[in-house]
């Protein structure tokens, strides 16, 4: 299975930016969608964005459309999320998903059980 390896979480003020890795141990049809959730304790986690490798398109939730951009490097098989305009409400773990495909219903990411999923990184925006 592959594995997922996130790193880049930090504390920030409010208006920062922040920069999240996720190093895949491989490029396989398995992790054919990268992206990151969120979760804060006592909340489901959110689908935040992702990437489709093959033809790198984006999908973003509505809470960070035009703030957050994900992207991929095929050479070093990581992708990026650079957040910039971070508010207070951004802050969460973060955690690397990876899955076969990206499948968003309603406004939501929906990935299979088995998807694996990196350790998270937690980002902390103080006003």
């Amino acid at each position: 299975q592959v594995r997922l390896v996130d790193s880049g979480g930090d504390s920030v003020q409010a208006g920062g930016s922040l920069r999240l890795s996720c190093v895949a141990s491989e490029y396989t049809i398995w992790n054919f969608c990268m992206g990151w959730f969120r979760q804060v304790p006592g909340k489901e986690r959110e689908g935040v964005a992702s990437i489709s490798l093959g033809d790198s398109s984006t999908h973003y939730s509505d809470s960070v459309k035009g703030r957050f951009t994900i992207a991929q490097d095929r050479a070093k098989n990581t992708v990026y999320l650079q957040m910039n305009s971070l508010e207070v409400e951004d802050t969460a773990m973060y955690y690397c998903v990876a899955d076969r495909e990206c499948t968003w219903l309603l406004g939501h990411w929906r990935v299979a059980d088995s998807a694996p999923w990196g350790q998270g990184t937690q980002v902390t925006v103080s006003s």
